[in-house]
């Protein structure tokens, strides 16, 4: 089982590391199937494909947490076809992949507040999350309806709530008791971060999490992310020399 704990120096001599977390911000989409003359949704089923060839790509190599961005809280203004869309996406992916996870024994998790798909969608969704919690090869968590903003104003307003009680003395807020309150704190903390695309931001994911994360940024579109694209950038994490400014 996943247990949290700091980041050490993990290269050897003649080693090569391999991240314990791994996070992909899955992007392009929609630039995929514009070029070749389809509809945005095709362009979200090939990435559907990508999901599963990536999930097992990361188990076969050793990473214990896989993080995707699958619907932040921002792609509600999209428009409400292509919600409608990645909602039935979503459905479709968890009755075809359930058993694939446990089969491979991935647990799945999530993030944000995937509540606000409706009680359809999350308690299936739920469910899934209930009937893989044993499995323990890989943590799949899944970022739906997630904001890293919204989340760290959420940590901060618990500590205000609980100071305000007169449960903890605002002088002894650091680090460990923001980190308690955030929704990646019974995982590992965060060793590479990828978006495919060619766009080079964060875009509100993992803000906190990727303060001392590898960050690699690649021109591969999400549908074109395939077994070899996520073999490079474990290679590149793995050509880093890692430091923590004395962690």
């Amino acid at each position: 089982m996943v247990r949290p704990g700091r980041s050490a120096e993990r290269e050897v001599e003649g080693q090569k590391a391999t991240p314990r977390h791994v996070a992909i911000i899955m992007d392009g989409n929609g630039r995929w199937a514009a070029r070749r003359g389809l509809p945005r949704v095709a362009g979200h089923r090939a990435g559907a494909e990508a999901v599963r060839r990536t999930m097992q790509a990361a188990a076969d190599a050793g990473v214990e947490v896989l993080t995707l961005y699958a619907f932040s809280s921002e792609n509600w203004r999209r428009s409400e076809d292509e919600v409608s869309d990645l909602k039935g996406l979503m459905r479709f992916y968890l009755e075809r992949e359930l058993g694939t996870l446990q089969k491979e024994k991935v647990r799945l998790k999530l993030i944000g507040e995937p509540a606000a798909f409706g009680n359809d969608l999350y308690d299936r969704l739920s469910q899934a999350v209930e009937e893989t919690k044993d499995n323990d090869r890989l943590t799949l968590v899944v970022a739906l309806n997630y904001g890293s903003q919204a989340e760290l104003v959420g940590a901060a307003r618990a500590l205000a709530e609980r100071a305000k009680a007169g449960e903890i003395d605002p002088a002894t807020i650091d680090i460990a008791a923001v980190e308690s309150l955030l929704h990646t704190r019974d995982l590992p903390p965060l060793d590479l971060l990828v978006r495919t695309s060619g766009e080079v931001r964060l875009s509100n994911f993992l803000l906190w999490q990727a303060a001392y994360a590898e960050l690699v940024f690649t021109d591969t579109l999400w549908p074109d992310f395939d077994e070899a694209a996520f073999a490079a950038t474990l290679a590149e994490f793995a050509r880093r020399q890692r430091r923590f400014g004395g962690r």
